[in-house]
């Protein structure tokens, strides 16, 4: 199962966990550092979503008068 939380990482490393979270054993976890601070949250979660439709055939020819001969 798939759980994202928030957390702070300092510069020297130490992650600290915004929530109390409970594992019945250890687990793996992929940590993502976000750099710039006023990114909106919902911005972040529908990039991956928004990757996938954007890439499809019909939007690049749909889009494709607006992109610039060379």
């Amino acid at each position: 199962m798939l759980r994202s939380v928030e957390a702070t990482i300092e510069v020297d490393g130490k992650v600290h966990i915004r929530e109390s979270i409970h594992l019945s054993h250890a687990c793996r976890a992929i940590v993502t550092i976000i750099d710039e601070l006023d990114i909106p949250e919902t911005a972040i979660l529908s990039e991956v979503a928004l990757g996938e439709d954007w890439n499809r055939p019909e939007e690049e020819e749909a889009w494709s008068h607006l992109q610039q001969v060379r």
